[in-house]
């Protein structure tokens, strides 16, 4: 059993880190934060046996917070540390700020060289990085993530505020950060020439093109388009912009088209994934006849009996495939044959419909011929 102690536990970093090293059933982890005493550190310091440094101050109400907070409580941490005799390595987050000379920076650069004298003078492992702008579930909005607030503000209908739209933000994923720092602790930090450790992917994107990717991820609601999760700064964000949701703005209403047939909604729509919609259809009804020159479908059946029928174009011969609710079978829908799809049930049949592109009124691809 290793024993594991993280500073700052309730922060951002440190919630993230303490829900993956929960995970771990041969980690014990001590958490220290706010609320607890010196005593109750020490006696953390005591049993551990790697420590993760990550609380700080950056935002006080005054400016002697910063020694205090940042360079002082890290040299006191040292030092106990050292007492115990033991040798207890150390991961550190710092900032990119501490090259700043104003107070937060030069508060950070203090406890980060606190941290390389205490390791070359021992020499006990230390791991300090100076992480850029972290983002990710459960960051504290209006506060010091530009990320976390576009995303609070935008998923509540609230405005942002952008000073230069061209400014360039240097961006890293809160669960990569975790995976470094659990990497430090195994020993294997990514470790730069200059002593720094970092963690290897970051991402870069100006203010403006964070919104307009925040503000297209509200916008899906609406148009149904989904972001690109080929790319992982997108993906990445939108699981970051969904964590922001109000507790009442969970969920959404989809729009039916609704006739004596029964229903369909269109559900998702993507640039590289196509589209999915659902449909409601009752008993007797048929969908389709039509064929396609390039488009190609998927069609399953989750609830009802139906049968899906195809005719090859110039073909007399007609191919059936009965499917039911009770055992989900997905049919390709190929190009160049005519289809169609009929609820020979007596209770309604619910299908989920998958096409390769999303439908375009101006080049529809999709041509009347019964079956």
């Amino acid at each position: 059993m290793k024993t594991i102690l993280v500073t700052g536990a309730g922060g951002f970093i440190g919630k993230n880190l303490c829900a993956t090293l929960e995970q771990h059933k041969d980690i014990e982890i001590l958490r220290y934060d706010l609320g607890n005493t010196p005593e109750e550190l020490a006696a953390f310091i005591a049993r551990a046996d790697f420590v993760f440094h990550l609380a700080g101050v950056n935002r006080p109400q005054y400016q002697e917070e910063f020694e205090k907070g940042n360079r002082d409580f890290t040299i006191r941490l040292l030092e106990m540390l050292e007492n115990t005799g033991r040798a207890v390595p150390i991961a550190m987050t710092s900032s990119i700020q501490a090259v700043l000379d104003n107070p937060y920076g030069r508060s950070k650069k203090a406890a980060e060289d606190a941290v390389f004298e205490w390791s070359n003078r021992t020499g006990i492992p230390a791991y300090v990085y100076r992480l850029p702008n972290v983002f990710g579930k459960w960051c504290r909005p209006n506060y010091n993530s530009v990320v976390a607030t576009f995303c609070h503000n935008i998923a509540r209908g609230l405005p942002i505020q952008i000073n230069n739209p061209a400014t360039k933000l240097t961006l890293v994923y809160i669960d990569d950060v975790v995976a470094e720092l659990i990497a430090a602790m195994n020993g294997m930090a990514h470790i730069g020439n200059d002593g720094f450790c970092h963690v290897p992917r970051t991402f870069t994107v100006t203010l403006q093109g964070l919104a307009d990717i925040l503000y297209s991820f509200a916008e899906s609601r609406s148009n149904l388009m989904m972001p690109n999760f080929g790319d992982d700064l997108e993906r990445y964000l939108y699981a970051t912009y969904v964590s922001y949701l109000p507790e009442d703005g969970f969920s959404y209403l989809l729009e039916k088209k609704q006739d004596d047939r029964g229903w369909l909604a269109e559900f998702i729509k993507s640039k590289q994934f196509g589209q999915i919609f659902i449909s409601r259809t009752k008993p007797g009804i048929t969908r389709g006849n039509h064929w396609h020159h390039t488009k190609v479908e998927k069609f399953l059946v989750i609830e009802g009996e139906a049968v899906i029928r195809f005719r090859k174009i110039g073909s007399e011969k007609v191919i059936e495939y009965r499917v039911s609710g009770d055992s989900p079978e997905v049919v390709d829908i190929p190009a160049g044959y005519t289809h169609s799809i009929t609820n020979i049930g007596n209770s309604d049949v619910i299908t989920i419909f998958w096409a390769d592109e999303v439908f375009n009124p101006e080049r529809a691809d999709t041509y009347y011929l019964e079956v």
